[in-house]
């Protein structure tokens, strides 16, 4: 039975901070993309994380588009839900172990290349379904994957009106996940899956 609590605990946990930590993840990409910031969405998405970044901002300055108090968010949140996660867990070892900061950034990091992979799946989807909508929601995927869309194109331009371009993107963020450095590190860094919140 406290197995099924505990259980409980972690799934309550991993949704809950989850989904926040998806939130200010989204801030920050908001930010280094130069997202339009009058998009409902970038407006909501501020709203929810201003309250807590709020204060890390007066100490941690936004330098060319990176936003240092949205990433310390982000880490915190991080390092929270692994806190406690191990308070029902029993991984009380790693209870304040330096080595959070690092799984977190490394979360933090597959939580990025996971945004980038679905937001390129629903861009994808829109430019066959809905090509010219400007649906709020649509234009924050296109203006957020533009960054890491653009390198590509240059490199491979559209061909007969078709974009390939955006399969190298694909290709680039499947090698850096599971080849060139997050699943290479959680390896090296012995990362718990259970302490580290993944999108």
């Amino acid at each position: 039975m406290t197995s099924n609590f505990g259980d409980a605990g972690i799934f309550l946990i991993d949704t809950f901070l989850g989904l926040y930590l998806v939130v200010v993840v989204l801030r920050f990409l908001i930010q280094a993309s130069r997202v339009d910031y009058y998009n409902p969405i970038c407006q909501a998405i501020i709203k929810i994380s201003d309250p807590i970044s709020k204060p890390f901002r007066k100490i941690l300055p936004t330098i060319k588009r990176i936003d240092f108090s949205a990433l310390m968010l982000a880490v915190i949140v991080q390092v929270f839900a692994a806190l406690m996660i191990i308070l029902i867990t029993d991984y009380s070892t790693y209870f304040l172990d330096p080595i959070l900061v690092a799984w977190s950034l490394l979360g933090i990091v597959a939580v990025i290349m996971d945004i980038y992979f679905i937001a390129l799946l629903i861009s994808v989807g829109a430019s066959w379904i809905a090509p010219f909508s400007n649906h709020p929601a649509l234009s924050l995927v296109r203006q957020i994957t533009e960054p890491i869309c653009a390198p590509a194109r240059k490199l491979l331009p559209p061909i007969g009106g078709m974009d390939f371009s955006i399969i190298l993107v694909f290709v680039m963020i499947n090698l850096i996940d599971s080849y060139f450095l997050v699943r290479p590190l959680a390896e090296i860094l012995g990362v718990i899956p259970d302490l580290v919140l993944w999108a």
